[in-house]
């Protein structure tokens, strides 16, 4: 029996991007992205995906390394320890609450951009205004994606 607690992420989503652990936003869906992997739960979901990369990225952390962590079975907050111990980028609260709050608010910057988005709405039939951001995007997504009405 495995000692990773995982979602099965074929059932349903993984938490919202918007959900926060030491301040990072995307790092609780990252972590549970991860697990299900290990466990081969994890769905259309893929662990270290250019969303997950941003995060990686702004804190200096392997993906290998991170995965390595999580298939020792280590919860949540003793994955926030070791990353607060081994992130190559050490930030303050202010720059992580920035970060979060800008990653938040990320909306498409070009034309092809809003055309993908435009595309995931219709994909989930969501005739909707208030999609404006790509967490928008991947909340929508995630509840389109288990029988959620858009």
């Amino acid at each position: 029996m495995s000692k990773i607690k995982a979602s099965d992420l074929t059932r349903h989503p993984p938490r919202s991007p918007r959900v926060r652990l030491g301040g990072y936003a995307i790092l609780p869906r990252i972590l549970d992205k991860c697990r299900a992997t290990l466990v081969k739960k994890n769905g259309e979901y893929s662990f270290n995906c250019p969303l997950d990369q941003y995060f990686l990225k702004f804190a200096g952390i392997n993906p290998t390394a991170l995965r390595s962590q999580l298939a020792r079975g280590l919860g949540d907050g003793e994955i926030l320890a070791w990353i607060q111990k081994n992130q190559k980028h050490h930030r303050s609260g202010q720059e992580i609450e920035a970060w979060s709050d800008f990653m938040n608010r990320r909306a498409p910057t070009s034309i092809d951009q809003r055309e993908r988005m435009n595309t995931y709405q219709k994909t989930a039939n969501a005739d909707r205004d208030d999609i404006t951001t790509w967490f928008d995007v991947l909340d929508l997504d995630d509840f389109a994606s288990f029988g959620g009405p858009a």
